[in-house]
């Protein structure tokens, strides 16, 4: 085994006790909590390297970095999820590789998806971003849209040729009254689908939770989380 093998081994093996530690904590069965291991900033060499140690869910948040990447591991078993905001320029590009994109937050971003997965024959994922910090007046720079705009960005998803509705996603946000309180806004996010569910009963997915917060996500309900530097070290800075 290499080391950079052995090392992805060695933190997947952590992160998959604190997942089945949360689960039981939490009274829920393991196999209701999925791993993404966002891979971002990391060579397609790892990607590699994971897939061969089971992982099989991955995402990206830069289309000029996981477009090449996923080119490279075409051949491998995997789920591709765009996690990143996205520029409707780059859409037929991500439409390309990804399964599922969760950061869907506009109507227009749904008009560019659903024509891109027509001409490209596809059926998408989709995950309505949530903003968590919007009912405070204090938005941040993650992306989302504000929880009273949930349902009808869902039924334009919903009514998409080419798209399929999925769920929500969210990220834990750094302004507002959820701020360093991560289970009250997973907690929150979780309300929010509970009344999406009330109409669009397929759309259970929620992926919320990272490195620093996964064990408040699977605590709150959350059915994926996504985790990079626990897995794979943390980043180089870019630029």
């Amino acid at each position: 085994m290499t080391d950079r093998k052995a090392q992805l081994a060695a933190n997947l093996a952590q992160v998959e006790e604190r997942i089945a530690s949360a689960c039981a904590a939490a009274g829920r069965k393991r196999e209701e909590v999925t791993l993404i291991v966002v891979t971002k900033t990391y060579p397609a060499s790892d990607v590699r390297i994971l897939h061969q140690l089971g992982v099989r869910h991955v995402a990206e948040n830069r289309d000029q970095d996981a477009a090449p990447k996923a080119t490279a591991c075409a051949d491998l078993s995997l789920t591709w999820h765009f996690v990143g905001q996205l520029q409707t320029n780059k859409v037929r590009s991500v439409t390309s590789y990804a399964d599922v994109v969760q950061s869907v937050d506009r109507a227009k971003l749904v008009t560019a998806l659903s024509a891109a997965a027509v001409r490209g024959e596809r059926e998408l994922g989709c995950l309505i971003q949530v903003a968590l910090d919007a009912e405070s007046g204090e938005r941040g720079e993650r992306g989302g849209v504000a929880p009273d705009g949930v349902e009808e960005l869902a039924a334009a998803v919903d009514a998409a040729p080419g798209l399929r509705l999925d769920g929500l996603m969210a990220v834990a946000p750094l302004a507002g009254e959820y701020a360093g309180r991560q289970r009250a806004a997973f907690d929150r996010l979780m309300e929010i689908s509970s009344r999406l569910r009330a109409g669009h009963p397929a759309a259970n997915m929620v992926s919320a939770g990272m490195s620093g917060d996964l064990e408040d996500a699977v605590a709150a309900g959350a059915t994926h989380v996504r985790v990079g530097t626990a897995v794979l070290g943390v980043r180089p800075r870019l630029g």
